[in-house]
């Protein structure tokens, strides 16, 4: 039998000039211009541009149909891993513990509470009931009200972030009528418990309006509106409860407004107004404010103090001094203690600080592992709680006196088909850059796997944001470890793993750095035997799929394959529309091409869809959703599209759309996992034909 064409797009050249620049872009049919209307019912999408996208994943189930047992297999491994009938741990509020559960089978959770030390469970959001019949349901967030009277949710019923929040009256049962809609995946009650505060999002599906509403039902109010678009808006509450807090930024610059508590109907009132590169947030600790900033060159952060009633920057004073290379990346305040986390070259650690300022870190002796801090609801307490995990350790749930020093376990995440970490190694290796900074790596192998380029290796990268790669337990990464494959985390710059000048260092005119970072890692990974040039995988998604792009342009003959999911790959045309929901405030991050003819030059010289050019390119697998508001899906559309014309190789570019949910992909638990089996049966698809050597 014949192998099956790929889809041949129809190319309509459209010029564009900019800044005095001239690009053509065969491929901008692709983008439907009722795009804001697919988001919310994807239904309305145009009948070319579907039938386009059905063709396209037609033609990758075909092509991958020999690898269907397979992802079925990976999908059985992958959910036999997982404890169906799992649970949290109860965090105790009040008189309650709340908690969230699943039931055997079930794809989303069940939000419960039991009286405190025992009792009737009462379930306050049955998830899985509400998806029933819905081929996407996720809940962004939700949350009982502090008088413990109501329970509040956000939904998303198609995947494109536009949540619908509803209200729950938990003594009889009732939900109220007059849902929020339009609103943000966030929101907070007032700590009187008669008020909801709630995030807009307007027709571009930016978050652009604070509005207060009565908890029970009511007219909206406007509390705080934003007109910068660049600036994005959350909302939550102080832990001691004296103030609801409103918070505004990108991701070099903030500013918070305060409300008290005792006056929820009281206008906002700016804490310290912002100041472009100047980043802070704060939290109140009862007699004090406490702020974690990046003022005065704290570029790794610090947090200072203030006892103003309202925190101006002229009344901080040095709290935590900064430290180059600590990285303080948050804290947590209880009425007697103050719990931050930090990172040092792409660990973490956790510090108790008592109001006396005496303080002591928790320790932990792996090579390479993950920490988290869950803190708690309850601000009168010396416990919290954190998270510790390794990439061969599953996850461990403590509660920690933060007093007396005591640990006590609560769970260790269960795996049914069972685990063995010593079958395992992870190891942290160093590769040194193109400029001689020294990349960390985090390995994960089985204990006997040969270190001699004959396995095959797996390698992982992000490096945007400030988001660090974590070195945590994953329950997916294990079906391809198991079979021989060396699972690689490239730690690049771009991310915070090494604080947060790593991330200064990965961004605007320095983003190559994130690229040459990645191959300077898969080269020393070849080097030192863990991996083989041409027999290595490279993996990445949303902004790590444009880091797959630009990397597959700048050395294709490093890949047996490249699996791009949801990849930011039109970096060029994405940077210069400012309806979609990102641009403005992606500017701080890219530059911005519309304004700044630099910076036109330099996305123009990365960006993955315009650098696209003739050569040889590996097997591509890029993924996408249909709804996604952060990554287009006509982004992985289009690149697929050149690609295909541009290769002179045989290797397949495969696209897979998912027509039925956004940016995360399937929200199911197990459904999604559907996904990465697709992903990694790839994977071996790719490492085994070789291309076809």
């Amino acid at each position: 039998m014949s192998a099956p064409k790929p889809p041949a797009a129809a190319r309509v050249p459209k010029v564009i000039e900019q800044l005095g620049r001239t690009r053509t872009d065969d491929y901008a049919w692709m983008k439907d211009d009722n795009w804001r209307e697919v988001l919310r019912d994807p239904k309305v999408l145009r009948a070319d541009i579907r039938e386009h996208l059905e063709t396209e994943n037609a033609y990758t189930k075909a092509l991958l149909g020999k690898t269907e047992a397979l992802q079925a297999q990976l999908f059985a491994e992958m959910k036999g891993r997982i404890k169906e009938d799992d649970s949290s741990v109860p965090a105790p509020d009040g008189p309650w513990e709340y908690y969230a559960r699943y039931e055997i089978g079930a794809e989303h959770p069940v939000h419960g509470r039991r009286a405190r030390g025992g009792g009737e469970e009462q379930v306050l959001l049955d998830e899985d009931a509400l998806a029933k019949g819905k081929s996407f349901f996720q809940v962004g967030a939700a949350s009982h009200s502090p008088d413990h009277k109501l329970y509040a949710w956000a939904a998303d019923e198609q995947g494109s972030e536009y949540y619908t929040i509803r209200v729950k009256d938990l003594e009889s049962g009732q939900t109220f009528d007059h849902a929020i809609d339009s609103a943000y995946g966030s929101f907070v009650f007032s700590p009187d418990s008669k008020w909801i505060f709630w995030i807009w999002r307007d027709e571009n599906a930016r978050p652009s309006k604070v509005y207060r509403r009565p908890s029970r039902g009511g007219d909206d109010v406007l509390v705080y509106e934003e007109t910068d678009e660049g600036m994005f808006l959350g909302v939550g509450l102080a832990s001691d409860r004296s103030h609801i807090l409103i918070h505004v930024g990108n991701q070099e610059t903030t500013e918070l407004w305060l409300i008290p508590a005792a006056d929820p109907a009281a206008a906002p009132v700016v804490a310290e107004p912002r100041q472009e590169g100047v980043k802070y947030e704060l939290d109140h600790w009862s007699d004090r404010w406490v702020i974690r900033t990046n003022a005065d060159g704290a570029v790794d952060f610090k947090l200072a103090q203030s006892s103003a009633s309202v925190p101006a920057r002229a009344t901080w004073t040095d709290f935590v001094a900064h430290e180059p290379g600590r990285f303080i990346t948050g804290f947590a305040a209880f009425a007697g203690f103050l719990a931050r986390l930090e990172r040092v070259n792409a660990n973490d650690r956790i510090v108790i600080m008592a109001r006396d300022g005496a303080s002591h870190e928790i320790a932990f002796d792996e090579e390479a592992y993950a920490l988290s801090l869950e803190g708690g609801l309850e601000y009168e307490t010396t416990l919290t709680r954190f998270v510790y995990q390794s990439p061969t350790t599953p996850r461990q749930w403590f509660d920690y006196d933060m007093a007396s020093r005591e640990r006590t376990l609560r769970k260790t995440q269960e795996i049914p088909s069972g685990h063995d970490p010593s079958r395992y190694v992870a190891r942290r290796l160093y590769a040194t850059a193109q400029d001689g900074v020294q990349v960390p790596v985090t390995v994960l192998m089985l204990k006997d796997t040969p270190l001699d380029g004959s396995a095959p290796l797996l390698l992982y990268g992000y490096g945007s944001y400030g988001h660090a790669m974590e070195p945590t337990f994953s329950i997916r990464n294990l079906s391809l470890v198991d079979r021989g494959w060396i699972w690689a985390v490239a730690h690049i710059r771009g991310g915070s793993d090494k604080g947060w000048g790593w991330f200064l260092d990965g961004r605007k005119e320095k983003k190559t750095n994130t690229f040459t970072d990645f191959i300077a890692s898969a080269e020393h990974l070849s080097a030192n035997g863990y991996g083989k040039a041409g027999r290595m995988v490279a993996y990445g998604g949303s902004a790590g799929g444009m880091l797959m792009g630009a990397v597959v342009n700048m050395r294709p003959d490093l890949w047996s394959g490249i699996i791009a999911a949801v990849p930011f790959v039109d970096v060029l045309n994405t940077m210069s529309d400012t309806t979609l929901p990102l641009t403005p405030p992606e500017w701080p991050e890219w530059g911005n091409p519309l304004e700044d003819p630099a910076a036109y030059d330099r996305i123009a010289g990365y960006s993955p869809y315009d650098q696209v050019t003739a050569k040889p390119y590996p097997p591509i697998l890029a993924t996408g959703g249909l709804s996604d508001p952060r990554v287009t899906y006509w982004e992985p559309q289009k690149w697929v599209a050149k690609l295909r014309d541009n290769t002179t190789g045989d290797a397949p570019i495969l696209l897979k759309i998912n027509m039925e949910a956004g940016h995360g992909g399937a929200s199911g638990r197990f459904d999604f996992l559907k996904e990465i089996a697709l992903d990694y049966a790839f994977a071996i698809w790719a490492q085994e034909r070789g291309w076809e050597q």
